[in-house]
């Protein structure tokens, strides 16, 4: 069956990345294809018998996002395996991206008016509008605080995943850096007793057993696991039934170092027979950077 991934996003969210990811991973890349031609694109890998096809498409498409929608569920209908990834990133992380890199948006001299140029933030505010409807549809990937070896990394996971059943994901974050947006459902366990305050702990990770040990001794740090892992048991066939192919689980602590880090790891032990399961942590370099 062919497989088609769908990337989208805000400009500056690390689009190209990813594209290039899945170029390296052995699909057939298209960038900044227009609406109008991803029928007849789809059509024609199906007769070279591509069985692994990545397109990207932005704003750059002007006045044919708001068909889109459209069309995916029509080419799902049809049997294509169709997998929306949209990337996002905070504000302020994209303003910043676009100082370091000097790019110009996309979408800057469509809205110039009268000679003079709209800001940066004129044009990030018109292309989230824009984009609304796409970021409802699959799978969001919030990259404010992701590296791009760690952003490689969470692709090459998600396009492995198996899209017959929903993809559980358990993600540990640092609240002094924001809850990310792509989560579903955040769980705070900064109330939990704090590792930091251990000579010894503060260099590790909520994945090293000195830690593991440390915050295993608490009954309160077993309790919360406990109820958040029943919480997700109890609505989690819910969540399967309402047709959504993907439920984001993150878990919040000051640092994202150590607590929020382990009760990921616990709470991905105790789904493991879940698949697919994936497990990030947005704090913690990847365990292997392409």
């Amino acid at each position: 069956m062919l497989k088609v991934v769908l990337i989208t996003g805000i400009s500056g969210s690390g689009k190209s990345v990813a594209l290039r990811l899945l170029e390296d991973s052995g699909y057939t890349c298209v960038d900044n294809l227009p609406v109008r031609f991803l029928r007849e694109f789809i059509a024609s890998t199906r007769e070279d018998s591509l069985e692994r096809v990545a397109v990207a498409i932005d704003v750059r498409s002007p006045g044919e996002l708001d068909g889109l929608p459209a069309v995916i569920t029509e080419l799902r209908a049809m049997g294509t395996e169709f997998r929306v990834v949209f990337l996002d990133a905070n504000d302020n992380t994209l303003m910043q991206r676009y100082s370091e890199s000097r790019r110009r948006h996309p979408l800057t001299d469509r809205l110039q008016q009268g000679g003079k140029s709209p800001s940066l933030r004129d044009c990030i505010d018109t292309e989230r509008e824009m984009l609304a409807p796409l970021r409802e549809q699959e799978h969001v990937i919030d990259t404010s605080d992701l590296t791009p070896g760690q952003l490689r990394a969470w692709m090459r996971d998600l396009i492995q995943a198996d899209r017959a059943s929903l993809v559980l994901t358990f993600e540990s974050f640092a609240y002094k850096r924001g809850v990310p947006g792509d989560a579903d459902l955040v769980f705070d366990v900064r109330c939990l007793p704090n590792p930091h305050y251990d000579r010894d702990l503060r260099p590790l990770t909520g994945r090293d057993e000195p830690v593991a040990q440390w915050l295993g001794q608490f009954g309160s740090v077993e309790t919360m696991i406990e109820d958040i892992a029943g919480f997700i048991r109890r609505w989690l066939p819910l969540y399967m039934q309402d047709t959504r192919n993907y439920l984001t689980v993150a878990i919040g602590c000051t640092g994202g170092q150590h607590r929020s880090v382990y009760v990921t790891e616990q709470l991905a032990r105790r789904f493991a027979d879940h698949s697919p399961l994936l497990v990030r942590h947005r704090n913690q370099p990847p365990t292997d950077i392409p």
